[in-house]
């Protein structure tokens, strides 16, 4: 169940970020290369903040309805605006935004696994087995590695037809081979109250703004990077493509470490040690150190401590919250990330178009890496020692 769950994480999030790894070749490109940066921005973010707020429908209607329903349900939907992107809106940058924008369905199949593994698996390993299923988001990099290495050799639809090939793939195989966890209890009907009952939680809004740093500086980097690295660097597209690909798999690496930590250790730890090290790592890309060593390792450490911080909010949230609202607490939190990711791709790109630089950007992550830093310290530690005495 975790080893199918995990591949329709990998393939949802692969056909979730296939625009961003081309929003730098169509602005160079044909009928548009007219494009500003914060076109491309907005290109490569629209559908991350719709995957984000889907999130919060999704994970409810799995605790619902199940994983065995809502994965291959997501997949068939996500491929709808594949097929939309690839026949009828190449050559338009209103029609990408609108495939864009249904293409964000893809990014909902987060909030259908995590409640599903987490019914599957005993309290004491739900960070691992969680961590081990978020490492799916390395989906993006699968897309980071071929979309522009087949849309340049093989022609621009072929990245998305090969995309809904899978996706479609993946939805029989889901549908034949996934089962609910026995015992799992559907939450009653009533999904305004069950949303304002789970908004009521406080792990809900101390694991969201902690999600929308370590899961958002992640999204917003894989999103992101390229261009960064292209006007920063002066790479080609393929060049930074390529070392966006090594820091989403660093990334996703790092997501099951970061939960089997949280399991062994403590979630605080891990969750203290990773904002300390992205508010270092983000204050010191601000100058624009050069790759060949220090830029290099710089990201490669933050893409390691942004992994693994996602993998120990989800440990948090399954050691403080009971099983029946996992599904709608990951809706509203997985939201959350995704939304942090949105946001830093248009401030990086409206910050470059003004002053020719990324270091506002990068020293607003590394303020607000510190001051989740503090929140960790405090009000999140006391929610979980609190929880630990509860069951005690």
């Amino acid at each position: 169940m975790l080893g199918v769950a995990t591949l329709g994480f990998v393939v949802n999030f692969w056909a979730w970020a296939l625009l961003s790894p081309l929003g730098p070749k169509f602005r160079q490109e044909g009928l548009l290369a007219d494009l500003t940066q914060s076109d491309v921005a907005l290109l490569v973010a629209v559908p991350v903040v719709v995957g984000s707020l889907g999130r919060v429908v999704v994970g409810a209607l799995t605790d619902r309805y199940g994983g065995r329903v809502m994965f291959p349900a997501v997949s068939v939907l996500t491929v709808l605006p594949i097929l939309f992107l690839a026949f009828f809106a190449l050559d338009s940058y209103t029609l990408i935004l609108v495939g864009g924008f249904f293409l964000g369905i893809g990014g909902t199949a987060f909030a259908v696994g995590v409640p599903f593994v987490n019914a599957w698996f005993p309290p004491q390993q739900r960070g691992l087995a969680i961590g081990i299923f978020g490492a799916g988001m390395g989906g993006t990099a699968i897309s980071a590695l071929t979309t522009v290495k087949l849309y340049d050799g093989l022609g621009a639809t072929t990245p998305f037809l090969i995309t809904a090939a899978a996706l479609a793939i993946y939805a029989v195989l889901s549908w034949v081979v996934l089962r609910d966890a026995p015992g799992r209890t559907p939450p009653p009907p009533g999904f305004v109250g069950r949303l304002l009952g789970n908004l009521r939680l406080p792990v809900t809004w101390q694991a969201s703004l902690l999600y929308a740093v370590a899961f958002g500086g992640y999204v917003a980097f894989s999103v992101y990077l390229p261009t960064y690295l292209i006007n920063a660097h002066d790479l080609t597209p393929a060049d930074a493509s390529n070392r966006m690909a090594g820091f989403v798999v660093i990334a996703v690496v790092m997501r099951p470490v970061g939960g089997w930590l949280s399991d062994k250790v403590g979630s605080i730890p891990v969750l203290s040690a990773v904002f300390a090290v992205t508010a270092l790592c983000a204050a010191i890309a601000s100058a624009e150190p050069p790759l060949l060593l220090l830029g290099t390792v710089d990201f490669l450490l933050m893409a390691a401590a942004l992994g693994a911080g996602s993998g120990a909010v989800f440990a948090l949230i399954a050691q403080v919250t009971e099983p029946a609202r996992v599904g709608g607490v990951t809706g509203i939190v997985g939201a959350a990330g995704g939304l942090g990711g949105f946001v830093p791709p248009l401030i990086m790109g409206w910050a470059y178009g003004q002053m020719q630089s990324y270091a506002i950007g990068l020293w607003l992550l590394a303020g607000t890496a510190a001051l989740v830093l503090g929140l960790t310290l405090t009000s999140v530690r006391r929610l979980a020692h609190k929880q630990k005495e509860a069951v005690a």
